[in-house]
């Protein structure tokens, strides 16, 4: 007969936690797209703003070049880079640590701290990107349609994933490991 501790650490990961480490492995990922991402905000086919930068193409002449210059200038700004980044390093803080436990087969133990990390994580993101339309709007001067593009998506979508791997990491591990 095993005892209880060795029953513990040859318990197999729940499908829950698989699911919930690869969220944050695809949060973690769409995370790294979205702050390198180029289109963030868009306007008609001559001007498109990322985090790090402004690109203005002159819409009299088509085939001109992009005229690119830096936008960190701002407090709001670099709050949003900083929240963003902030939110990726503790997803990647979160995913460490439950890919360590499941290696050394402690998997209870850290089930609440990954969930903890991965929420606080949620929380930055959802506060850089509700800052950032917000402010991007109250002071933006131009005078065309422009709309948020795929950056500003995929940084959602990163945090949904790191949202849902958090949902899986709170689901009660007790009653769960029983039936695997």
């Amino acid at each position: 007969m095993m005892s209880t501790a060795e029953e513990s650490r040859v318990a197999a990961v729940t499908p829950l936690k698989l699911t919930g480490l690869v969220c944050a492995v695809l949060a973690l990922c769409l995370d790294v797209v979205a702050v390198l991402s180029p289109a963030w905000v868009t306007a008609d086919t001559h001007f498109s703003q990322s985090l790090w930068q402004a690109c203005v193409r002159p819409a009299s002449s088509p085939g001109t070049p992009w005229v690119c210059t830096w936008t960190l200038d701002s407090d709001w700004k670099i709050a949003t880079v900083a929240l963003l980044l902030g939110g990726a390093a503790i997803i990647l803080i979160a995913f460490l640590v439950a890919l360590i436990s499941i290696c050394q087969g402690t998997r209870r133990r850290f089930y609440r701290p990954v969930a903890v990390l991965l929420f606080a994580a949620v929380v930055l993101q959802v506060c850089g990107l509700v800052l950032y339309p917000i402010k991007f709007v109250e002071t933006a001067t131009m005078q065309t349609y422009h709309e948020f593009n795929w950056g500003y998506g995929i940084a959602w979508g990163a945090t949904i994933f790191a949202f849902g791997g958090a949902i899986l990491y709170c689901l009660n591990p007790k009653n769960y490991d029983d039936y695997y």
